[in-house]
């Protein structure tokens, strides 16, 4: 059996095959998402800044882990993105048929 704690003695906060929902808060250098779990970081190749996502762990090794999408965000937050999204679609068709010139204007000043 693997020991899961790292050469201080501290408990990782993941195992390899575990599954984590985390939110990217940056990207690295070779543009993978960084998460955090417990200050251990997570790198998510394929992810966003700002993205929410439920992660597996691949890898884990002494100071980071490696991890692959497997979701989005859970359910009940996604539900909640969708509902705020559809709203703000809305008010934008509202906004642009109400921006849109008349071509009476148009045709008068050709005369």
């Amino acid at each position: 059996m693997e020991d899961d704690r790292d050469s201080r003695g501290f408990a990782k906060p993941v195992q390899q095959g575990d599954e984590v929902e985390v939110t990217i808060e940056s990207t690295g250098a070779k543009g993978d998402g960084v998460a955090k779990v417990n200050n251990f970081v997570i790198i998510v190749p394929g992810a966003k800044e700002g993205e929410k996502v439920k992660v597996r762990i691949t890898r884990v090794l002494r100071k980071m882990a490696f991890g692959e999408i497997v979701g989005g965000a859970s359910e009940e937050e996604a539900s909640k993105e969708e509902t705020e999204e559809s709203s703000d679609e809305e008010e934008s068709d509202e906004s642009q048929s109400e921006e849109e010139p008349s071509e009476e204007s148009d045709s008068n000043e050709e005369e």
